[in-house]
């Protein structure tokens, strides 16, 4: 879920934050969606204090719509709202205004250090550098990929049909390499209806801890939120998850770690770190999937130790997004673009010998 309006100018300092209550991200039905406007605003205005979202709240600054448990046959019309106690449902639109004093410096995004693989009319395909995140949420509001995308492509400039640029995927922040990015409404709409009719041939680079057994092979494990981890967002093998397969293949062996190629062929969260990791070759560098859990903590807070970093072998997880093969929603063309292996994970690999 985006935390700013869908066709908003991302290289402009936010005047608005924009969220929609969804019962998938609060870890339940959407049935049992029962949360009051101030806790649902701190969960993810991370950089703002409870009492902080409170004072938005009684000043006027919020606004919701109508279809809400107080009010189910609402037309969706948003109005200022500023009891923070006022429960919200599954569905529910929240805006946020942002005062003057109050908005989060922004650095101004590059344009420059943009890297475009391919552009046609429809679709940008551009390389996302490692620990760079794709869109603006949490600790990460400034000078994020869709911001520079927008600093070059934005809707200040002529485009053929309007709306800025989309993402029409994500990749996580660590995770580097391609990312297609939709150049107007039509397009971006194209490019996401092949990704769910699973038409996107993607091939992912890794390096992985141990020299798996064999030379490639399937892993058609099920996935599902892990039950036993106290970070919200990792997840896990789980009899009861969504099916999930992952094709690999051996590229190169190296001492205590091997390169391998990986085909995602579904769409899970996190899923060919979860697979690799369940196969006993976590990705190097993976804070979540690795032996200790509690490094991802870290690593947000900051507080990576010498000897955390030695451990995990990089700073980063050894994930790279090396190929992607699509459809041109403008010529009808099927266009491959390729990605090398980045330079940190290159080095990482002659070190070893």
């Amino acid at each position: 879920m985006g935390l700013f309006p869908k066709n908003r100018d991302l290289s402009r300092a936010p005047h608005e934050v924009e969220l929609r209550v969804d019962a998938s991200e609060l870890r339940t039905r959407a049935a049992d969606v029962d949360i009051r406007l101030d806790a649902f605003l701190v969960h993810y205005l991370t950089w703002r204090s409870r009492t902080s979202i409170q004072a938005l709240i009684h000043d006027g600054f919020v606004h919701v719509d109508a279809s809400t448990p107080d009010h189910p046959r609402g037309s969706g019309a948003l109005a200022v709202e500023t009891r923070p106690g006022r429960k919200l449902r599954h569905g529910t639109r929240v805006v946020v205004v942002i005062p003057e004093e109050l908005r989060v410096p922004m650095l101004q995004p590059s344009s420059d250090e943009l890297v475009v693989l391919f552009e046609d009319e429809a679709v940008l395909a551009v390389e996302k550098p490692a620990n760079l995140a794709v869109h603006p949420s949490g600790r990460h509001l400034s000078d994020t990929l869709i911001q520079r995308v927008h600093a070059r492509y934005g809707q200040g400039h002529e485009l053929e049909r309007g709306g800025a640029p989309r993402l029409c995927h994500r990749l996580d922040r660590e995770t580097s390499g391609i990312v297609l990015v939709g150049k107007h409404p039509e397009a971006h709409a194209n490019v996401m209806g092949q990704f769910e009719r699973r038409e996107v041939e993607k091939e992912y680079l890794a390096i992985v801890r141990g020299s798996p057994q064999g030379e490639g092979g399937a892993i058609d494990y099920p996935i599902g939120s892990s039950l036993a981890s106290a970070v919200e967002l990792k997840m896990s093998v789980l009899a009861e998850g969504l099916p999930s397969l992952t094709e690999w293949r051996v590229l190169e062996r190296h001492p205590g770690c091997t390169l391998v190629a990986c085909s995602p062929y579904t769409g899970r969260q996190h899923q060919i770190r979860v697979h690799l990791a369940a196969i006993g070759h976590p990705v190097v560098g993976d804070k979540l999937y690795g032996d200790d859990e509690e490094l991802f903590q870290r690593g947000l807070d900051g507080t990576l130790t010498r000897a955390d970093l030695r451990a995990l072998g990089m700073p980063r997880q050894a994930l790279h997004n090396h190929r992607v093969v699509f459809r041109s929603p403008a010529s009808g063309e099927t266009i491959e673009v390729t990605s090398a292996l980045p330079a940190d994970m290159a080095e990482y690999l002659e070190r070893l010998g």
